[in-house]
C-alpha cells in the first residue's frame, strides 16, 4: 500500500485511492464530491471502458439494430443520419445495453453464446481500464495539476483478479499506485440492492465459471430451453447470488491489498475531509490490529 499508517495518509499532499465494492454504496457520488472540490482527477473505469475499450462496438451494436429497418438502413447507408451512444460519467447505461440479457429474443434476450461473446469483450476492457490507473494518476498531475486522485472502479472488478496472488498483475499495479478501500456494505444494504434490482433488472457483468454454473443450474430448475429463457427472470435469479459471490471476493482484496470503511459511515461524511477522515481512521486500524 502506499499509506502504511494514518498519518501518512493525513499529511499527503498527493492523496491516491481506488474505490471498490458493490454498484450502489457510493463509489461515484464519493468520487463526484471529491472531484467537486477542483483538487481531485475522478478516474471513471467504467467511463474508460465506454469510451476507449468498448466505444465501437456499442456504437456498431445501435447501428445494426438500426439497419433492421429499412427507413433507418437507408439513411444510415447515404450518411444521412449518425447513430452513436450517449455515454457520460453519469449516465453508462450504453455499456448495459450492450451487454444485454441472455434469453428468449422476443423477449429482448440474445443467445447465450453471443452474451459470453459480449461478457469476454467487457472483462478484457476492464482489466486494460484498471491497468490504465497509473496512466491516468500521471496524467492528472502532469497534465492537469491536480494534486489528488480517486479512482472509480465498477462492481465487477473481484472477478478479474485474485487476491490470494501476491503477483495479481492488477492488484500489483493499482496497489503500488494507490490505496484501495473497500466500500463494505451491511445485509440490509444488500437486501434494498436486491429490491432496487428487481424493480429494474440491468445486466451485469459475471465470473465465466460462475455464469456457466448458474446458467445450468437455472435451465434445470426452471426446466426451460436457452430459447425460452425471460432475460429479466434470469438476471433477477442471478443477482442476490452474484452479490454473495462477489462478497468474500471483496473481502480478500481489502484484507491483503487495502482497508475497509463502512458504507454506513461513508453515508453520513457529508464533505470531503470527512471521507478522508474516514481512510485515515481505517489505515489507523489495519496499523494497529494485531
Amino acid at each position: 500500500m502506499t499509506y502504511k499508517t494514518g498519518d501518512e495518509w493525513r499529511d499527503c499532499t498527493a492523496k491516491r485511492v481506488i474505490l471498490f465494492g458493490m454498484s450502489g454504496l457510493g463509489k461515484t457520488h464519493v468520487s463526484n464530491m471529491l472531484r467537486d472540490t477542483k483538487q481531485w482527477y475522478h478516474y471513471s473505469v467504467d467511463y474508460r471502458i465506454a469510451t476507449r475499450y468498448l466505444g465501437e462496438a456499442i456504437d456498431d451494436n445501435l447501428k445494426a439494430e438500426a439497419m433492421k429497418s429499412d427507413f433507418l438502413r437507408a439513411q444510415l447507408l447515404s450518411d444521412s443520419i449518425f447513430i452513436k451512444s450517449n455515454v457520460t460519467f453519469n449516465n453508462l447505461a450504453p455499456v448495459s445495453h450492450y451487454l444485454g440479457k441472455p434469453g428468449n429474443p422476443d423477449l429482448g434476450g440474445i443467445p447465450i453464446a453471443e452474451f459470453k461473446r459480449r461478457q469476454a469483450q467487457f472483462r478484457a476492457a476492464e482489466e486494460a481500464a484498471l491497468l490504465d490507473t497509473g496512466y491516468f494518476i500521471s496524467r492528472a498531475t502532469e497534465l492537469y495539476g491536480y494534486p489528488h486522485f480517486v479512482g472509480d472502479t465498477g462492481g465487477s472488478i473481484c472477478e478479474w483478479v485474485d487476491a490470494e496472488d501476491a503477483n495479481d498483475p492488477i492488484l500489483t499495479a493499482l496497489s503500488r499506485d494507490a490505496l484501495l478501500v473497500w466500500i463494505e456494505g451491511s445485509d440490509a444494504h444488500t437486501e434494498e440492492l436486491v429490491r432496487r434490482f428487481d424493480r429494474a433488472p440491468k445486466p451485469m457483468a459475471y465470473q465465466p465459471e460462475f455464469l456457466d454454473a448458474i446458467w445450468d443450474e437455472y435451465l434445470d430448475q426452471k426446466g426451460v430451453s436457452e430459447a425460452e429463457v425471460n432475460p429479466d427472470d434470469f438476471i433477477r435469479y442471478t443477482y442476490a447470488r452474484a452479490l454473495a459471490h462477489r462478497q468474500p471476493r471483496y473481502k480478500a482484496m481489502a484484507d491483503s491489498w487495502g482497508v475497509t470503511i463502512c458504507a454506513d459511515e461513508l453515508a453520513k461524511a457529508p464533505t470531503p475531509d470527512a471521507v478522508c477522515d474516514l481512510i485515515g481512521a481505517a489505515l489507523d486500524n489495519r496499523a494497529s490490529a494485531p
